[in-house]
């Protein structure tokens, strides 16, 4: 079965909107473990917009599950992850007008830049993951870097506005879970899935784990993160 890790950069959103000392990411991530979550994901953004280097510290001695660093690969953040030494990092891209990654990296433009930000990190006994698109050229870029694990965006296929369109996207999900499972890489999927769109995912068994963040902390607002995170492992168990 399937992993579920709980992305809580929302709870710390929240948190900035008022400059306030809650909502608490860590008391979150602690919940979400409790009620069952594999692993906690935190991007550690450039502007420090939501997650603070603060809070990766103290999740870092408090997670007992999995402590993933979502991270731009640049010498700072590199830097941030062989200082505090998180179970796993994904490299995405960043931008600073974005609210979350809105395509994966392109590895045939930065090969070698993530070549060797994989090699600094995974010789360091952190292992690393790479969030790319459902295209067979990014996977077999990402099979070349050495990285052991992509994470497959999920984007285009939840926020298509058409069956048709949602069709199409889902079959070149399915495509890159394949061939990614053939070219001996753990599979990993995330990018706006929710309560609804990950039933599509029913016997894809490849995917190891999934990757959900903005929907489990908007049912918590209404029902607590208990709740929102059991409702959403028994969804990926039912797959």
């Amino acid at each position: 079965m399937a992993g579920l890790a709980v992305k809580i950069d929302y709870v710390a959103a929240l948190r900035e909107s008022r400059k306030s000392p809650f909502p608490d990411p860590v008391a979150a991530a602690v919940i979400a473990e409790l009620a069952g979550a594999d692993a906690i994901i935190v991007h550690l953004r450039k502007d420090r917009r939501d997650i603070r280097d603060r809070d990766v510290r103290i999740l870092r001695q408090t997670i007992q599950s999995k402590l993933i660093l979502e991270m731009a690969s640049t010498t700072e953040m590199v830097g941030m992850a062989l200082d505090i030494k998180p179970d796993h990092v994904t490299l995405v891209p960043e931008k600073r007008e974005e609210f979350s990654a809105e395509g994966g990296l392109d590895l045939v433009v930065h090969k070698d830049e993530i070549m060797e930000t994989v090699d600094t990190l995974q010789n360091s006994g952190i292992p690393v993951s790479i969030l790319i698109d459902p295209e067979p050229e990014q996977l077999k870029q990402a099979h070349r870097t050495n990285a052991g694990i992509v994470e497959i965006h999920t984007g285009a296929f939840c926020e298509a506005k058409t069956a048709q369109k949602r069709h199409q996207v889902f079959l070149k999900i399915v495509d890159a879970v394949k061939l990614a499972h053939k070219l001996n890489l753990s599979v990993k999927a995330g990018r706006s899935l929710c309560y609804t769109s990950i039933k599509a995912f029913s016997g894809l068994n490849e995917i190891d784990e999934f990757s959900i963040g903005h929907s489990i902390v908007s049912r918590a607002v209404l029902m607590g993160m208990e709740k929102a995170v059991k409702e959403m492992i028994e969804l990926i168990r039912a797959l």
